[in-house]
């Protein structure tokens, strides 16, 4: 018995520490997940090709399927494909792996279900995502120049700074039982970016809004398809009950 309850509490630190694993021991901030509102999802698809795609492939997506988000082929020719892709193709990154494992250490994972993969008992992969991309900051001490909260030591460097800006994180020390903790407090906005905070965050949650429709872009579909067959079963569940009531009536 002792054996077993041993073995419990190491499996529940192997989950808490999974858990604070995948969210850097900080606390994940709600995504808001819209997978149904199609101008999100646009304005996502815009930003991942612009900012995720030159490093990042999403090969298991093809540029066609963003018609199911309202796009037209030649919309998606005209603004999302670069010079040699064809609508399609899958989505390639624009990096040689070659020399992405030289500069960052490894080559950049694909994103086609990363919204999906990164999800943990902290939270959703979109939650994660959504707190990952808006926790960067400078670090000198590091090659790439930044670091970030949800991911510490990170070998990725803030491609979206520009929009955001430089902000420094606020710690503050507190001391309990001889051991001092470090906590973190918030933000101070070094220099200003091109958007403001809110419309950052806003920019943000589209792209993470895009990555988790790209993980399965079905869902809509299958959750629609999962409440008529849920109406169809109850309807069917009261008719073969009556139908029961009616055949069994005049046994005794």
């Amino acid at each position: 018995m002792k054996k077993l309850i041993l073995t419990i509490v190491a499996a529940l630190g192997m989950v808490a520490g999974s858990a604070m694993a995948a969210g850097g021991g900080m606390p994940l901030d709600k995504a808001p997940v819209r997978t149904n509102d199609l101008a999100s999802l646009q304005n996502g698809a815009k930003l991942f090709v612009n900012y995720c795609l030159n490093c990042h492939s999403a090969a298991f997506m093809r540029f066609n399927r963003l018609k199911d988000i309202g796009l037209s082929d030649q919309q998606v020719k005209d603004n999302l494909l670069f010079t040699t892709d064809k609508v399609g193709e899958t989505m390639k990154a624009a990096i040689d792996p070659k020399q992405a494992k030289a500069w960052f250490g490894a080559n950049p994972p694909d994103l086609t279900v990363i919204a999906r993969s990164r999800a943990s008992s902290a939270g959703s992969g979109a939650d994660y995502l959504y707190t990952y991309l808006r926790t960067y900051y400078r670090d000198d001490t590091k090659l790439t120049g930044w670091n970030n909260l949800v991911f510490p030591n990170v070998g990725m460097p803030h491609v979206l700074w520009e929009l955001q800006g430089d902000r420094r994180p606020i710690f503050e020390d507190y001391e309990s039982h001889g051991q001092k903790t470090h906590v973190f407090k918030g933000w101070e906005q070094v220099s200003p970016g091109k958007m403001t905070p809110v419309q950052y965050d806003e920019a943000i949650g589209d792209l993470v809004n895009y990555m988790q429709w790209m993980a399965e872009p079905a869902q809509n579909t299958r959750i629609r398809v999962g409440v008529w067959v849920l109406i169809f079963l109850g309807f069917f569940t009261i008719i073969a009950w009556r139908l029961n009531a009616a055949f069994w009536k005049d046994v005794k």
